[in-house]
């Protein structure tokens, strides 16, 4: 009796995110060869454990692209939690926007039974800003999206949606390329790498606190002066064969990692 209360006394003071299925997500077949490759790039993990992922939240992933993190969220809450993915609006404005959510929709699409419960919303500042019911979140999480939102000037929108969806005490995570101090709003948005102060300016003035850094996805060899920004790096690669054998020996990107709480 004493070894069986002792096991159920240990079960029940493991962390919450101990009974996420981590190899159902990680290394399950729904992720292709090349996502599952870039694990070791972006610590998809150890950022979420960071953030606070637990078994039964409800997530926000805002500006989801492609799906590389939807592939590793979805089954993580397919059975015990919910994830609401914004993604552009479906008037969005150029092509480039209506294809790259027209694919996101089909990716979902091809596998129901993963996928299904996936709720889709719309981020489109200034029209569409509800990324999913106020107060409802317990987790919201976006992954190297900040150059962009200054690009079309809507960094400050999309962070009072986050602030909006969330429930007192929850959380925003970021992850962006990082800059060194100094640079300008216009060479950060250009290049692709954002400076933390920018960051945590703009979460401060929607409402968030900082509540935690981590260096999880650094890289000290990212000397972040680039002919064509971020851009130079893997994956991406867009200067095709000049530099690729430098820039591969750098790998990804240097990342910020931060967490940010809205206030009970």
């Amino acid at each position: 009796m004493k070894t069986l209360l002792g096991l159920l006394l240990a079960l029940a003071v493991l962390p919450a995110h101990a009974q996420l299925d981590w190899d159902a997500a990680l290394a399950g077949e729904h992720r292709s060869e090349a996502n599952r490759a870039r694990d070791d790039a972006r610590h998809p993990r150890e950022t979420l454990e960071f953030f606070g992922l637990r078994e039964g939240m409800t997530v926000v992933e805002l500006s989801p692209g492609g799906g590389w993190y939807t592939e590793v969220l979805a089954p993580l809450l397919v059975d015990n939690g919910t994830l609401y993915a914004a993604h552009f609006g479906l008037n969005a404005p150029g092509a480039y926007f209506r294809k790259s959510l027209g694919g996101y929709l089909q990716k979902l699409a091809a596998n129901h039974e993963l996928y299904g419960p996936v709720v889709v919303t719309q981020l489109q500042p200034p029209a569409e800003t509800t990324v999913a019911p106020a107060g409802s979140a317990d987790l919201v999480v976006a992954f190297r999206n900040v150059h962009s939102w200054m690009r079309s000037d809507s960094l400050d929108a999309v962070f009072q949606a986050a602030h909006a969806a969330l429930k007192p005490g929850g959380v925003l995570g970021i992850v962006q390329h990082r800059a060194e101090a100094g640079r300008s709003e216009e060479q950060m948005a250009s290049t692709g790498y954002v400076t933390e102060a920018h960051v945590i300016a703009a979460a401060e003035a929607a409402g968030f606190t900082l509540d935690g850094r981590s260096e999880i996805n650094a890289n000290p060899r990212d000397t972040r002066d680039h002919p064509q920004g971020v851009w130079s790096l893997p994956p991406s690669l867009v200067g095709g064969d000049e530099g690729r054998e430098g820039f591969m020996a750098i790998g990804e990107s240097d990342r910020m990692t931060l967490r940010f709480r809205k206030p009970e």
